[in-house]
């Protein structure tokens, strides 16, 4: 039983402290991309927060559910070893999402940026960019 329960708090140790590891890497890598987006450091800083804490939550959550799960193993190192695998996997599919999500909202605020020059310089040019349903008639 004390063999166990040494088990599962090596791995809450190094599950936890491989969660904050890669938030603070998702924390840095992350602010080019908010900055880019928002052009405001104090915006970015908030969004960045806000995506960490969210970050930390959910994989700290499904984490807590992989300590206590049973896992078939031949002895208790190798029962460990796949619970920590199930770990880096956890982790590094809320790295890839986050990431991800992060690279959308950079697309859709480039998107929207190019919308509004186009616009503006149809605009300069006299061209109406309304669709044609909605132009005033004589």
């Amino acid at each position: 039983m004390e063999a166990q329960m040494t088990q599962y708090v090596a791995l809450l140790a190094v599950s936890v402290g491989l969660t904050f590891l890669v938030g603070r890497l998702l924390v840095r890598a992350g602010q080019p991309f908010l900055l880019e987006v928002f052009h405001d450091e104090k915006v970015t800083r908030s969004v960045n927060l806000l995506l960490s804490v969210l970050f930390h939550l959910v994989t700290l959550g499904v984490l807590a559910i992989i300590s206590v799960s049973d896992v078939a193993g031949d002895n208790m190192l190798q029962t460990f070893v796949v619970k920590l695998g199930v770990v880096l996997l956890t982790l590094g599919l809320a790295y890839g999402i986050s990431m991800l999500v992060l690279i959308r909202v950079r697309e859709r605020r480039r998107a929207a940026e190019i919308s509004e020059h186009v616009q503006e310089r149809l605009a300069d040019r006299g061209i109406n960019t309304q669709p044609t349903g909605e132009q005033g008639h004589l």
